[in-house]
């Protein structure tokens, strides 16, 4: 079986950077985009297995990205997680809205980010049970 493939979109190149390292590691497939706009085209062309989504960025935010996402025949199958330094409920509850799957509050760990991607690709998480 194929190690799932994850896609980062974020506008912080650094940060994502840090965790396409750190995901390889653990022997993910990473592609990174650093605005909603190209995270909609390497979704439609890559198919990855999970996105995870930032939503402050140019040109198309991560809501908007989101939406679009969610709505298209060809990536609706794909989870969205959106990342966020935004911890307010307001935000959460607007991501679900748009077809995030769940909303994460940055700054994220190893740990988090490893039993969010066993819980959406189906994966033995952590603690060696499928989550």
């Amino acid at each position: 079986m194929a190690a799932p493939h994850i896609l980062i979109i974020d506008d912080s190149l650094a940060e994502t950077r840090i965790f396409k390292a750190l995901l390889e590691k653990h022997g993910y497939q990473v592609s990174i985009a650093c605005n909603g706009q190209e995270g909609i085209e390497v979704a439609k062309s890559r198919k990855p297995d999970l996105i995870f989504m930032d939503v402050v960025m140019p040109l198309l935010n991560g809501f908007q990205a989101t939406r679009e996402l969610s709505r298209n025949p060809e990536t609706a199958h794909i989870p969205v997680v959106v990342c966020s330094s935004k911890s307010t409920e307001t935000y959460r509850l607007w991501a679900m809205r748009q077809g995030a799957k769940a909303y994460l509050i940055k700054p994220l760990s190893l740990n988090v980010l490893l039993d969010t991607i066993a819980q959406f690709t189906h994966r033995v998480g952590r603690y060696g049970h499928t989550v």
